[in-house]
């Protein structure tokens, strides 16, 4: 008992203030850019993504797709002058697919939220809006479960989404939110089509993941779709391989000013 009551004493509290104060995001692999600058339109990086997330723009160029970005590192680290870089930024979401094109432009370091009245107005606009907390209902669509994994994080001690008056919930009928994960498997579309008709208005769904947001990898194959807008409306787009809690949080927040 006296052990338990020391570590209460050593580690009083763990859970972070996110979006109150903000994330110390060093070391975090964020989205690939390029410094147009520097880049000697060598197309190494095009012609070796993996998830062929780069293209070639009419300048000779290389554009990035973040959608279709699975943050592995491979631009960044064959890149000859280092015009490819991997940001340190986890708020690229974005409310459609044309804000997730990146093309080649001095990009600076994407500073940290840090509003400290952020929470507080989340807290008074959804309770305005749905007279209760957000609901949330995550559907896995095909996933290899790294998302979901992220997403269940944000529940967590460290991170503790409930204080902010967002919750999960069992059945789309008691949902606000559906946030899915996964390319949308053939044997799946159906399956999310009846979760999102089931959900009541006002709703929001939110991919989560690259798969989610074009199928990555696995849009070419014959049993994977190329994304969740293929089958039903998204309203917010959240990239990453996974992508991590944080980004995740920043992704919900900016959504529920989609609410109408």
């Amino acid at each position: 008992m006296l052990k338990k009551y020391e570590k209460l004493m050593k580690y009083r509290r763990l859970t972070n203030d996110y979006p109150k104060k903000p994330v110390d995001n060093t070391g975090y692999v964020g989205a690939p850019a390029i410094k147009g600058d520097m880049c000697q339109k060598c197309h190494f990086c095009a012609q070796n993504c993996p998830s062929q997330a780069i293209t070639i723009d009419e300048a000779g160029y290389p554009n990035i797709h973040i959608d279709q970005c699975i943050y592995c590192s491979l631009c960044a680290e064959i890149c000859p002058t280092h015009a490819m870089y991997m940001t340190e930024s986890f708020t690229d979401c974005a409310c459609t697919k044309a804000e997730l094109l990146r093309k080649p432009i001095i990009i600076d370091k994407v500073p940290a939220q840090s509003s400290t009245e952020l929470a507080e107005e989340l807290k008074k606009k959804i309770q305005k809006t749905l007279h209760r907390s957000l609901q949330i209902r995550e559907i896995d669509a095909g996933s290899c479960n790294g998302c979901d994994y992220e997403a269940n994080a944000i529940m967590n001690p460290l991170n503790d989404l409930e204080r902010l008056g967002i919750t999960f919930v069992a059945s789309p009928r008691h949902a606000d939110m559906l946030l899915v994960t996964g390319p949308v498997t053939r044997n799946m579309e159906r399956a999310l089509l009846q979760a999102y008709e089931a959900t009541p208005d006002p709703k929001i769904v939110v991919a989560l993941g690259t798969c989610a947001l074009s199928g990555g990898m696995f849009r070419f194959g014959y049993a994977a779709g190329s994304g969740v807008d293929t089958v039903i409306p998204v309203d917010m787009y959240i990239p990453g391989c996974p992508p991590r809690p944080p980004a995740i949080i920043y992704g919900i927040l900016k959504a529920v000013d989609r609410i109408k």
